[in-house]
């Protein structure tokens, strides 16, 4: 599995072409990115919660090759801003908007 690099040069008319609007993508896919870094660390949390020691002592707790190989793995994933971004671009992700109301009275 190949590392992509977390750096890259983004068009933003591509970003902004969805939505009209350069802020409103980055909010999208800001909150997708969100939703992304939740669901993997929920994931990551019950796999090693299955490791989890009750000890105290420093001297009793060991390395668990299992639960290195287990973080190394999640590790090197791609980032969820990343990943969130590519489903942007390729118009993967369904969004919308609030309707605004009015709240002031004439």
């Amino acid at each position: 599995m190949a590392i992509q690099p977390s750096i890259i040069t983004r068009d933003l008319d591509k970003i902004a072409a969805s939505t009209g609007n350069l802020y409103e993508s980055v909010v999208v896919v800001s909150k997708r990115a969100r939703q992304i870094a939740v669901n993997l660390k929920e994931e990551l949390n019950s796999k090693l919660a299955e490791f989890a020691t009750t000890v105290d002592n420093l001297e009793e707790v060991f390395e668990n090759r299992e639960q290195i190989e287990i973080s190394r793995f999640y590790e090197r994933m791609p980032k969820p801003t990343n990943t969130a971004t590519e489903e942007f671009l390729e118009g993967k992700l369904n969004y919308r908007f609030r309707e605004e109301s009015d709240t002031t009275e004439s």
